[in-house]
C-alpha cells in the first residue's frame, strides 16, 4: 500500500472545497475547445499521462556564488529528500520518478529502493558529479575530468560515472546524465582539440559498460565554471559527441544552457529530426543560467519548445524523450516550487496539444505568416487550468496546489524534526 506524507484526507477536505467551480470551468472550457474540434477529455488523457522528473538536490534550498539562505526543514539526506519529493507527486500526480545526483545522494541502493517503493516512486536518470570535488577524492576536479590532462584524474572520473550505472542498475534506472564543467578560463591554457579528444575517449569508455536497455544523455553548457571556453558548449558539439559514442546516446536539453535570445525550441527540432534529442531540464532564465522556476519569465518560450514536441510526437509514435526540472530555489520553498514548475510544464504541453496541425500545417505552406502565428497564439493564449485541475482531481492529487500543501503545514511539521541548518555558506545543494 502507498503511504503519504500529507493525510489524504486534507486533501479530499481541500479539494471539495473547489469541486464544484472546478467542474463547471472543466465544462465550459469543454465546450469552447468543442467549436474548435477538439476533445477536452483526449487533452486531459494525455495529460495524464505525461510524468516529470523531481531533482533530488531540488528540494533543497539552492544558492548563488555570494550566499545561501537555508530554509526550515530542510532535507538532512536523501531519505527526507525522497520524503520531500513524495510530497510533489501526492499533490501533483505529475512527479513519479526521483533523479539522483552522485555522490550528494550516496546510500546503500537497496534503501533508496525500499524508500522510494513507500511511496511508489521510480527513479529517472542518474547524475554524475566531476564539477566538483567530494570528500576523500584523490585526484581534483579543479583544471577539468573526463577531458583533465592528468591521465590519473580522467580515469577517476571515469570511474565514478560507471559507479554510478551500477548504482542506477540496482535501483532501476535506465539512463546516465554527464555534465561536466571541464573547459578553460584563460587563451591559451588548453588545446581545443586535445581537450576534446580527452573527453571522447573518455566518455566512449563509460559508454562501453552501459547495458543494452540504458541511455547516455550528455549535456552543453555555453559557460560557467569555465568561461573562456567550454569543452561542451553548444548543442552543435553535444550532437557530436551522440554521434560518435552509438545509437544510446543522446543530447540533454536544459533550458538555461545557451546564450541569451538562442532559439531553443529550433535546436530542439534540429535534435530531434537527427534522432539525438533524449530529453530536458526544464527552469527558466532572465540573463543566464539562472535555473528560476520553470515558466516564471518566458512561459511563451516554454510553449513553444512543446509546440516543437508534440509535433515530433505526432509523426514519431516512438519518441519519448525524458523530462526532468532541474532548478536553484533560493527564497521560495523548493516544495512550492517544484509543484507549481512541474504544473507549468504540464500547462505548456496541454496548449500544444491544442493546436491546429492541419490549419498550421496549411498556413505554413501558403505562406500566410499571420494566420500560422495567429495559430499558436490561440492555443497559448487558452487556458488550460481546469483540464491540469480535473487531472489532479481525478489521480487524486490537490485542485489547489499551493494551498493544499499549506494547509496541511508539511514544512512546520518536518521543521520541527529536522534540524535548523547553519546560514553562511553559499552554492548549491
Amino acid at each position: 500500500m502507498t503511504e503519504h506524507m500529507i493525510d489524504p484526507s486534507v486533501v479530499e477536505a481541500e479539494n471539495a472545497r473547489h469541486e464544484a467551480n472546478l467542474r463547471t470551468d472543466y465544462d465550459s472550457l469543454g465546450e469552447r475547445l468543442d467549436r474548435r474540434g477538439i476533445s477536452i477529455d483526449a487533452i486531459k488523457q494525455k495529460v495524464a499521462a505525461f510524468n516529470i522528473a523531481v531533482p533530488s538536490w531540488g528540494v533543497g534550498t539552492g544558492g548563488t556564488r555570494f550566499a545561501r539562505f537555508p530554509g526550515p526543514g530542510e532535507p538532512r539526506d536523501i531519505f527526507d529528500k525522497i520524503e520531500d519529493c513524495a510530497v510533489i507527486a501526492q499533490l501533483t500526480q505529475a512527479t513519479n520518478t526521483v533523479s539522483l545526483h552522485i555522490p550528494w545522494d550516496k546510500a546503500d541502493p537497496n534503501r533508496l529502493k525500499q524508500a522510494a517503493s513507500r511511496f511508489n516512486l521510480g527513479f529517472d536518470a542518474m547524475n554524475s558529479n566531476t564539477f566538483a570535488d567530494a570528500k576523500g577524492q584523490i585526484q581534483s576536479y579543479k583544471y577539468g575530468s573526463l577531458s583533465a590532462a592528468d591521465a590519473a584524474t580522467r580515469q577517476q572520473a571515469i570511474e565514478h560515472n560507471l559507479e554510478c550505472i551500477e548504482i542506477g542498475k540496482t535501483i532501476g534506472s535506465k539512463a546516465l546524465t554527464v555534465w561536466i564543467g571541464d573547459g578553460s578560463n584563460f587563451p591559451g591554457q588548453v588545446n581545443f582539440a586535445t581537450q576534446f579528444e580527452r573527453y571522447l575517449d573518455s566518455a566512449k569508455a563509460i559508454y562501453a559498460a552501459l547495458p543494452d536497455d540504458w541511455r547516455i544523455y550528455t549535456e552543453h553548457k555555453m559557460y560557467e565554471p569555465a568561461f573562456y571556453s567550454t569543452v561542451v558548449q553548444d548543442w552543435g558539439t553535444n550532437y557530436i559527441i551522440a554521434q560518435e559514442l552509438g545509437e544510446k546516446a543522446f543530447c540533454l536539453v536544459d533550458l538555461g544552457h545557451h546564450a541569451p535570445n538562442v532559439n531553443i525550441e529550433m535546436i530542439v527540432s534540429r535534435l530531434a529530426q537527427f534522432g539525438k534529442l533524449g530529453g530536458f531540464h526544464f527552469n527558466d532564465s532572465k540573463y543566464g543560467d539562472d535555473d528560476l522556476d520553470a515558466g516564471s519569465i518566458d512561459p511563451y518560450r516554454l510553449f513553444l519548445v512543446f509546440n516543437e514536441l508534440v509535433d515530433i510526437e505526432t509523426r514519431d509514435a516512438d519518441f519519448h524523450p525524458a523530462h526532468m526540472l532541474d532548478q536553484s530555489h533560493n527564497v521560495t520553498d523548493p516544495i512550492e516550487s517544484l509543484m507549481l514548475s512541474a504544473s507549468d510544464v504540464q500547462r505548456a504541453y496541454a496548449q500544444a496539444l491544442l493546436v491546429d496541425r492541419k490549419g498550421l500545417l496549411e498556413a505554413q505552406d501558403d505562406n500566410s505568416l499571420l494566420t500560422a502565428t495567429q495559430h499558436l497564439r490561440t492555443a497559448f493564449r487558452t487556458d488550460v487550468e481546469p483540464i491540469l485541475a480535473m487531472s489532479r482531481l481525478e489521480k487524486g492529487g490537490a485542485i489547489d496546489l499551493l494551498g493544499t500543501y499549506r494547509a496541511s503545514k508539511y514544512r512546520q511539521k518536518v521543521a520541527e524534526i529536522r534540524p535548523a541548518v547553519e546560514a553562511g555558506s553559499s552554492g548549491i545543494v
